[in-house]
Order: C-alpha cells, then sequence, then structure tokens
C-alpha cells in the first residue's frame, strides 16, 4: 500500500478538469472512490488499529513488512501511514512525508471540486479536516534541524526517529513544489533541496558524466532521469532546465530512450532499456522549457 497510489486519482481527475473544463468525471463513481479514499487514510492516521498486514515470502527487506506485515512501531503525528515507497520499497519508518505533502495538495483540490461543483458540504468539511490534520502533522513532526538549519525529513515515525534522504520517484522531497505544496524559495524547501543534492543525502552521487540523486532500489553510483527531470522541473530559471535537458539526452546509453537509472561514469550501465515514466518526465521538462505547462 503506498499513499500516492491514490493521491494520483485525484490529481488526474482534477488537472483533467482544469485544463477541459469538462466536469463529467465527478459522477456517483467519483464520489464513491472519494469516500473509499477519506476512509483508507483516515484509518491510517492511527495504523496500530488498523487491519493491514503485508507480508511477502523474500530474501529481500524492503519487499516485505517488519512486525508479522504491520511495519515498524509508530505513534500518532495526524499524518497517514504508508507501507511503501513510491519506488516500492517498504518505508522504514512510515510516515512518508512527501507523500502525505501530495494528500495535502489533493485534498485541496478535493475541497474545490466538493464545492465548486459536487455542492457537498460534508464532503468538503472532511477532506478539509483531513487535509488540516496531516499538514500540521508534517509540520510538527515532519520537519527537523539538520546543520543548523529546518528541513523536511523524509519519512518520520511519530516517536523521534526520522530519515534523512530523498527517494528519486515522485513524490519526493525534491518535488514539493512540482506537486504543489510549496513554492521554490520557500525557505525549508530550499534547506532541504540543498540537503537533497548534496552528499549529506546517502543517495547522492557525482561523476564524470552526471550528478543527481539516486536510490536503494538501484545499484550504488545510478542516478534517476526521473530525478534530474523534476530538479528541472522545480528550479525557475531556464538555463538550468536547458542543463538538466542536455544531461539527460547525453547520458541515454546510445538508446534515445530515458532509463530507470545510469551509472554516473558510464552512462551505457543502466537499469531498464526503456521506462515510461521517466521517458515521460523528460518530454514534461521539455514542454516546460518550451513554456507549455499544465494548467492548475
Amino acid at each position: 500500500y503506498e499513499i500516492d497510489s491514490l493521491a494520483y486519482p485525484l490529481q488526474l481527475s482534477y488537472l483533467y478538469y482544469k485544463n477541459t473544463n469538462d466536469a463529467s468525471v465527478f459522477d456517483e463513481h467519483f464520489v464513491s472512490g472519494v469516500k473509499e479514499i477519506l476512509r483508507v487514510w483516515k484509518i491510517e492516521q492511527d495504523h496500530t488499529n488498523s487491519s493491514y498486514h503485508f507480508i511477502r515470502d523474500t530474501g529481500r527487506l524492503e519487499d516485505t513488512l517488519t512486525q508479522n506485515g504491520k511495519g515498524s512501531p509508530v505513534g500518532y503525528t495526524g499524518m497517514t501511514w504508508s507501507g511503501f515507497r513510491p519506488s516500492d520499497d517498504a518505508c522504514k519508518y512510515h510516515y512518508l512525508v512527501p507523500s502525505n505533502m501530495f494528500a495535502v495538495v489533493v485534498l485541496k483540490y478535493l475541497e474545490e471540486i466538493s464545492t465548486d461543483i459536487l455542492k457537498d458540504d460534508t464532503l468538503h468539511a472532511e477532506a478539509k479536516k483531513l487535509r488540516e490534520e496531516i499538514d500540521a502533522g508534517i509540520q510538527a513532526y515532519g520537519v527537523v534541524e539538520h546543520k543548523g538549519k529546518k528541513v523536511y525529513a523524509y519519512e518520520v515515525d511519530g516517536l523521534g526517529n526520522y530519515s534523512l534522504m530523498d527517494d528519486p520517484n515522485v513524490p519526493s522531497l525534491l518535488s514539493a513544489p512540482y506537486l504543489g505544496y510549496c513554492d521554490f524559495d520557500d525557505e525549508i524547501y530550499q534547506n532541504t533541496r540543498d540537503l537533497i543534492l548534496s552528499f549529506d543525502n546517502p543517495y547522492y552521487y557525482e561523476g564524470e558524466f552526471a550528478k543527481g540523486c539516486g536510490s536503494s532500489h538501484t545499484p550504488l553510483h545510478y542516478i534517476w532521469p526521473i530525478a534530474l527531470s523534476i530538479e528541472g522541473l522545480t528550479h525557475p530559471d531556464k538555463n538550468y532546465k536547458k542543463d538538466i535537458l542536455d544531461t539527460l539526452v547525453k547520458t541515454d546509453g546510445d538508446t534515445n530512450m530515458m532509463h530507470e537509472s545510469f551509472h554516473v561514469d558510464d552512462h551505457h550501465k543502466f537499469t531498464r532499456v526503456w521506462f515510461s515514466w521517466a521517458n515521460m518526465m523528460y518530454c514534461e521538462l521539455l514542454l516546460d522549457y518550451l513554456d507549455i505547462k499544465v494548467k492548475r
């Protein structure tokens, strides 16, 4: 179970509406699905009383959950719990901050939809209350101090433990402005961005051909085109975007395709010959550079 699996349908339906003015997608099936999403997110605010568990017979610890499938212990924070990251790797501390940021954004979308289109005051109030609880949890538990500056942790458990890192999939901490959670120049985001794009992030690598964010999901010194695209998409400077695009073109392993990841010292070493998500993120960055943007 991943939070973003429930957030993306809300994002897609809202952005579709904003760019087409077609409100027909907000029918009874949409409302039914939304109510189920809210139900799950509220249940997982208190995971100790949730019936969810997941166990896989595997030698790879990232593919299953500890504590008989319940995951590591957590305290109540107001955030909603996630079993796995967008990479499909198990969370370490289970309050996955960037995915909770994404939930905050799409719940705000839902407030707008429920008021302007559905005319459902009850649904609006439920979405607003949950959004405020999750966001308060992010600010109370997801913001920690690193080298004298406030930064967003990647994961927290509500018991005092947290991880300082980022994962190259989306949602990520790096993607917070792209998701719509905060502005690029937000102080805590800038501090977090500096951490992510440095060796303070245990999955940050630099090499002959590129530098950027890798993952425990892929080998050492392999970085992800998705994260490079997000690095460009979140930056306001067109020259910065162009440099990222040039890097992506020069590190395709002579395949004319984006990969899941590639080695910073040899871009002919890569994972996944063809990776749709990475290809589409490259396309989105290119369109963004050309000032063709999705209306939000």
